[in-house]
């Protein structure tokens, strides 16, 4: 056994290449190794701005000898096939057997490969992996063909075990592979040799080289956190700046910056997203009143004057940026207080799609459908349509020109700046959430109209015009759109006629109204199994829900429904329950089948003539004073409990009693109480549905 080290090391990489070129790297080479016969033990990757490493341990130090039996074509196809053969195995005519096979008699190819040393099958399986390594974007330089993200410098590949290490003889366009790396480009610039994994990462961390990007990232927060603490301040939490910064530095080296008293004032999501975007600075804000009041930058090296000259130079810099962002927030807010609407009127000029019109166009049918939404969520009817017209203002202000991702949160600080009270101004944020499965859901009455209205006015447009999700392509969102609005309503508990509502939001288009309504809810009802099934619901119960003709409309019920069943087939009578249910079913059908007519109606009680009939049609006509009421009051735990009551009765009914009696008179009347078993589950849930 041995173990393999290998280093790419180049001029900087991308932070945002890294991660996954490091994971590239593992499995190419990882995979070309075994494909070779070559296996092994473990292995790990890394990445630094500058290099991306491999550790490969366990490795076999001789691939073992193979023997590859491949079936070719008949004897007697045609020539081309013959020689495709030929090709592919890399064999001559004279080299194949001819066998018997079940359709005649085929070529079969023999082929034998000798046992290698690791040394050859890495050095061609590496070369291979650089020539083509799947870089987002890369370069030539010198005189070379061969392609990198940047300027590949050294390759380091050695194999060592317990005698020593040995270097994998390779040459890459005149890069030769050597057991020698260099350390951190300013503080430790130098080359040195190294023997293994442990005496490479030991041996970097000497040359000011922290190898593992959690490692750096994990040093950086914790610097930073307690610089802020000793201030009494708090870091923001930005799991993805951590991540870019980690991979911006080999030798991270945590400063605490001042922000200039000028810039207090604006808003903190202003400040935090212009250092991030712009310096990738992390924000530093006072928790009495969460304002930010500090940075954190990250140098790639420690100085004689402990950071004061980088810091200098970051103010400076950043206090340019801030002055932008200073400007922007005074000249928006001067819009904002003296006239609101001109934003407003601008978005005429916008279009949102060349068959749905503007932004403009877009809000005033929001504006008009959040309006009938809004009395159905406690939402006022004015506000919400007014809420709605102002909802995406802030699109024409130059701080969201300038940062689109503050969209919605700028607005919300403008409207209420022009004088708009609070749950108003909140909508133009809110009403873009949900965003995803994850998103926070909003819960203000206002704030849920508008994003039904929002969402719902997507859907409708796009089916409208007939651009709908097809497979893997939803350029327009419209997945997200539908997860949004099964989440606001089923978050907020809403009970509302989805189908009522999307044949409203479909209005403004004069489209054929009634098929493409059903269509869009359909299309929902899919996003809805998902969400059940991601929440933990069984296919088969969702099915059965939704099977149903009445309460489709409503998602909400179809939750409370779903939960309510899968509860009761939790319990024995609940399992037992349903194959009664299949049992009488399955007799009713075949006996329909088999008289060509259904029996629904007519069950009488004075026909029965034994105690475990008499007993049915009791436990049935006490199940349905239970379960209509319930029903009707949205009490799907009761219904479905009192449904579930039936088990014993239906047991004792089937053990005593044999439906197909000689008597016509008797037979028909025992379909007949099978039926009314029939009506009342599947007035409940669609029972056919559920599997067992």
């Amino acid at each position: 056994m041995a173990d393999l080290l290998i280093e790419l090391l180049s001029e900087e990489i991308p932070a945002r290449m890294q991660a996954k070129a490091a994971a590239d790297l593992k499995q190419r080479v990882t995979d070309g190794l075994v494909e070779a016969g070559l296996t092994y033990a473990s292995a790990g990757a890394f990445h630094t701005p500058r290099r991306l490493t491999l550790s490969v341990e366990g490795l076999l130090a001789t691939a073992p000898a193979q023997r590859e039996e491949r079936k070719g074509p008949r004897v007697d196809a045609p020539e081309k096939a013959v020689e495709g053969f030929l090709r592919s195995t890399g064999l001559s005519r004279d080299d194949l057997q001819i066998r018997d096979d079940k359709k005649g008699q085929v070529y079969m190819a023999i082929i034998e490969t000798p046992g290698r040393a690791a040394d050859g099958i890495v050095a061609e399986v590496l070369e291979k992996v650089v020539r083509n390594f799947p870089w987002p974007k890369s370069m030539r330089w010198g005189a070379g063909d061969l392609r990198w993200v940047r300027p590949l410098q050294s390759i380091l590949c050695i194999l060592s075990d317990e005698s020593g290490h040995r270097v994998v003889e390779l040459n890459i366009d005149g890069t030769r592979a050597g057991d020698v790396t260099r350390g951190h480009r300013f503080m430790s610039p130098g080359e040195f040799s190294v023997a293994n994994f442990d005496d490479y990462a030991a041996k970097l961390k000497r040359a000011h080289v922290i190898l593992s990007a959690k490692d750096r990232a994990d040093h950086i927060w914790a610097d930073a956190t307690n610089q802020a603490f000793a201030s009494g301040l708090e870091v923001v939490e930005d799991p993805g700046l951590l991540a870019e910064v980690a991979g911006l530095v080999e030798w991270p080296v945590v400063l605490m910056g001042e922000i200039g008293a000028d810039f207090l004032h604006l808003p903190p999501e202003v400040l935090q997203t212009s250092m991030r975007e712009h310096q990738k600075f992390f924000s530093v804000k006072d928790p009495k009143s969460g304002q930010i009041v500090r940075f954190v930058t990250v140098a790639n090296r420690t100085t004689a004057d402990e950071g004061a000259t980088i810091l200098a130079g970051n103010q400076k810099v950043l206090s340019a940026r801030l002055s932008d962002a200073r400007f922007f927030w005074d000249n928006d807010l001067r819009i904002a207080k003296s006239d609101l609407g001109q934003w407003v009127s601008a978005l005429e000029t916008v279009t949102f799609h060349n068959k749905l019109g503007t932004v403009a166009d877009r809000m005033a049918r929001v504006s008009a459908l959040a309006r009938e939404i809004a009395p159905l969520v406690g939402a006022d009817p004015d506000q919400a349509a007014l809420a709605a017209n102002l909802a995406k203002a802030d699109l024409q202000s130059q701080m969201v020109g300038e940062f689109p991702e503050l969209q919605g949160l700028m607005g919300r600080y403008y409207i209420a700046e022009a004088g708009h009270p609070a749950d108003v101004a909140a909508v133009a944020q809110e009403h873009y959430a949900p965003l995803g499965p994850s998103d926070q859901v909003p819960t203000a009455p206002l704030s849920v109209a508008v994003a039904l209205a929002d969402k719902l006015d997507i859907l409708a447009g796009f089916w409208a015009i007939d651009e709908k999700p097809t497979g893997s392509k939803d350029p327009f969102a419209l997945r997200r759109a539908a997860l949004g609005v099964i989440r606001l309503i089923l978050h907020n508990k809403l009970d509302l006629d989805l189908l009522a509502l999307v044949r409203r939001a479909l209005v403004p288009f004069a489209t054929k109204l009634e098929n493409t309504a059903f269509e869009l809810l359909s299309f929902i009802h899919e996003r809805m199994k998902v969400n059940l099934r991601d929440s933990g619901f069984r296919h088969d119960v969702i099915d059965a829900i939704l099977g149903l003709d009445k309460g489709n409309n409503n998602l909400t019920f179809i939750l409370s429904r779903a939960h309510a069943l899968s509860e009761m087939l939790k319990t024995d009578d609940g399992e037992n329950l349903l194959q009664g249910f299949k049992r009488a079913n399955n007799i009713l059908a075949q006996a329909e089948a088999k008289d060509g007519v259904e029996y629904s109606y007519g069950a009488d009680v004075k026909f029965a003539e034994t105690d475990a009939e008499k007993e049915l049609f009791a436990a049935l006509d006490r199940a349905e004073t239970v379960i209509a009421p319930a029903m009707q009051a949205e009490d799907f735990a009761t219904a479905m409990s009192a449904m579930a009551a039936l088990r014993a009765p239906i047991d004792g009914f089937f053990n005593a009693v044999q439906v197909n009696a000689e008597s016509q008179i008797i037979r028909r009347n025992r379909l007949n109480l099978l039926s009314r078993i029939r009506t009342i589950c599947l007035g409940v849930a669609d029972l056919n549905r559920i599997e067992g």
